[in-house]
């Protein structure tokens, strides 16, 4: 009968018996920290900005901007609006004449494919140099 006793009891080995169940001690503090930070940060994205917003239509612009075309070709040429530029110097002195006006036109530089980047970067330079700001690229789409 003291074998039966011994058998009910379980093992007598003094090593700890593994846990088959998952410790969800972790994963509450994790859940509780996520709420918390859930908590504090809702106030601060619902916050708004008021802003004073113009009632009515704006009026249509009164003329359309003067645009200069600069067109670059084969071995650096430059030709404003149509017409060729003879040098460096000559550029300069078109670019300052615009600079001084009051409207300042917009400037489209339109680049050949096979003019190499150097003689692009010095009309761009060029430009940068006189403080115009509306310049853009055009003719790009040769390029894709």
């Amino acid at each position: 009968m003291a074998t039966l006793l011994t058998a009910s009891l379980g093992n007598k080995s003094d090593e700890p018996q593994v846990m088959a169940e998952m410790n969800t001690t972790p994963l509450i503090d994790v859940m509780l920290v996520l709420l918390i930070m859930l908590i504090i940060t809702i106030p601060i994205q619902l916050h708004a900005v008021n802003l004073d917003l113009p009632i009515g239509n704006p009026p249509p612009p009164a003329t359309p901007p003067e645009i200069v075309q600069i067109r670059i070709e084969g071995a650096g040429e430059v030709f404003w609006n149509g017409e060729p530029v003879a040098d460096a110097a000559s550029l300069e002195r078109q670019l300052s004449e615009i600079a001084a006006q009051g409207t300042r036109p917009e400037l489209h530089i339109r680049p050949d494919k096979s003019v190499p980047y150097r003689h692009v970067a010095g009309v761009m330079a060029a430009v940068q140099r006189h403080g115009l700001t509306k310049v853009g690229l055009v003719g790009s789409e040769q390029f894709l």
